[in-house]
This record gives C-alpha cells, structure tokens and sequence, in this order.
C-alpha cells in the first residue's frame, strides 16, 4: 500500500474540502437558460434603507436573485412615508399605501401610471374600535398592505393592530397581541364597512400579504409570538391557506424561515415555475431567501447576501430593509432605469 507523507494528506483534505464546497453551492432553481425569454422580465423592490427607515427607495433586478439600487441610492419620491407595498390595480395602475408612523391614523395611498410619478389617491381611516370582535384595539396601524383579487374584482388592504400595551416586565406582549385586520374596496377611495379580523385562530401576526395561486389564497404572514422551547416557529415566516379570500384560512404551516425574521416578500422567478421568498433579519442585519416550487412547500434556504462572491446566490445593496418586490415588464425596467439610472458599483 502506497504511503502519503502528512504534507500530502493536508493537499488532498483541503482539495476534497473544495469540491465539497462548490457542490454545495448550485444556482437556485427557477432561471431562464439559453436565449429563451422569460416569463417574468425583470423585478422592482420597493424599500426603506437601515439609515432612512420609512421613506421610498427602489432596487431593481433582472433574475429575481441579483439586486441593484436606482437613483443612487437616494429617495425616489419624497412624500410618502411607510412600509412600501405596492399593488397593479384592474386599470393597469400601481396602488402604494403607506402612512407616517404606526400611531397615524390614517392610511395614505398613492397611484402611479408608471412606477415613477405618484399623486396622492385617497387617505383611509379605519375605525378601529368597531371591529366586530375587537373593540380592545389600540389606535395603532402597522405596515398597510393592498392585493386586488381579481376573482371578486376587489382590493383587500391589510394591516396589523394590537389590543395591549407592553410593559417593562413584559414589553413583548405588545407584539404578541398584534391581529390582523383587512377592508375591502373596490376603487381604493370608499371602503367597505369597518375592518374585520382576518383569522378566526387566536395569534400574533403582522405583515401579512395575500396572494392567490390556482384555486388557493395563501395568507403569508410573521408569527409574531416569541419563540420558546413549546412555540418554536415564533418570529418565523409561515404560510396559511384558504379556498376564500376572506378564509377562514387554515392554521400557519410550518416555519419557512428561521426565527427573529420579519417582512416577507414573493416573487415568482423569471421561468415562473418557482417561488422566491425574501425576509428580513431584523433589525436590519441581513435578508434571508427561501425557495420552492409550490406555495405549500417544501421550502429551501438559499446562500446569499454575505458579500462573499463564492457564497452569494443572490445579492442586495447595503442597509436595504423591508418592502415589497413586485414583477414588472423589461419596458418599465428600462423606464425606470433611464429615469433614475443604476447606482455605480464601487
């Protein structure tokens, strides 16, 4: 038997440690090989940066995975204020609603033609205290989200509110009494009747989106329970189901995310066959992705936003935080771009 000296040893583990690396690091499923044109073109993140929490700013992306910033980094449109989510309306128009902090009492929204002007399209007050079921709430109303369900040809706007105040012995569980709320609209000026609750299962929830898929509403929403030994999946990301949009939706499957991550965002990937699900590490530390090929799972977790080339499987700018990801035409990317340009690589 042929014998190695250690020095060769080391040479073979470190090589075999190579390979084993790169095989852990294939591409995410879901791209557009060849010269073949994708389904989805090109993608808009709408966000808020770690240093200027709560204003607009814009990422765009042509695979869903590699992100870059828009107008250098800066503001693109000075008056609004809030957790951008933005929604494409029955008339081709895009809908953002937003508000000036969690105590406001209204909710703002805007509407743009084409991503890049906005004017001011109605302000919403909810009264909160008339929710059926709910008259404990406090005037609170965080992180407005819209989706206009075509099968009713109406718009669902979400948010979440709490009915209890922290204390300093116990300041979560003014998180872990937020529910979330919904009004319906079929023009995004006059709502219908007073909010409701959206679950009928008793749990803390915030950010939560609707989408539908086939014949299924998917509810994405934050677990907004602390996590301990007996509720591991608190502060994840996790998925309930409904055949309505109103529900009643099923309970939260299990955590797609890992814990203390908020602000899930979906994107379809540019062949349209597979989902990418983004979320925050708060407080702004890092984004996670998950990926799968159905809404019901399984889910994996992709490598990225590390900025360590060999690692990144996707890539953000810095400081980015939450928002939301809408797909858009390549026309509009190239829209957007000539209007605000591609912040330079340094």
């Amino acid at each position: 038997m042929k014998k190695y000296t250690i020095k060769q040893l080391f040479a073979l583990a470190i090589f075999l440690f190579g390979l084993s690396s790169y095989a852990q690091q294939p591409d995410p499923p879901g791209q557009v090989k060849g010269n073949a044109k994708p389904k989805n073109e090109a993608y808009l993140f709408a966000h808020m940066t770690h240093n200027d929490y709560g204003r607009l700013y814009y990422s765009v992306s042509l695979d869903g995975l590699h992100w870059e910033n828009l107008n250098s980094g800066k503001r693109v449109f000075e008056d609004y204020k809030g957790h951008p989510d933005i929604c494409k309306g029955p008339d081709g128009k895009y809908y953002i609603a937003g508000n000036t902090g969690d105590d406001a009492k209204t909710i703002n929204i805007w509407v743009s033609d084409d991503l890049i002007t906005w004017k001011k399209h109605a302000d919403y007050t909810p009264d909160l205290k008339s929710t059926p079921d709910y008259s404990n709430a406090l005037q609170r109303i965080g992180a407005p989200k819209l989706y206009y369900d075509k099968d009713s040809e109406q718009f669902i706007m979400t948010w979440h509110t709490p009915h209890l105040d922290g204390t300093k012995e116990d300041p979560e569980r003014y998180w872990g009494s937020q529910r979330t709320l919904y009004v319906l609209s079929k023009d995004l000026k006059t709502f219908e009747g007073t909010p409701k609750r959206l679950f009928d299962w008793d749990m803390g929830t915030i950010d939560v989106f609707i989408r539908k898929v086939g014949d299924s509403y998917y509810a994405v929403i934050k677990d907004e329970t602390y996590p301990t030994l007996y509720w591991t999946t608190g502060k994840t990301i996790r998925i309930a189901k409904s055949k309505s949009l109103l529900g009643p939706y099923s309970l939260p499957q299990q955590s797609i995310s890992p814990n203390f991550r908020e602000a899930p965002m979906l994107v379809p990937s540019p062949d349209d066959k597979i989902w990418y699900m983004y979320y925050e590490q708060y407080p702004g530390v890092s984004y996670g992705l998950s990926i799968a090929d159905n809404l019901n799972g399984p889910w994996f977790q992709a490598s990225g936003y590390t900025f360590f080339a060999d690692w990144d499987k996707y890539s953000f700018p810095e400081k980015v935080r939450h928002g939301c990801m809408i797909t858009i035409s390549g026309k509009e990317y190239d829209s957007l771009v000539k209007k605000f340009g591609l912040a330079k690589k340094l």
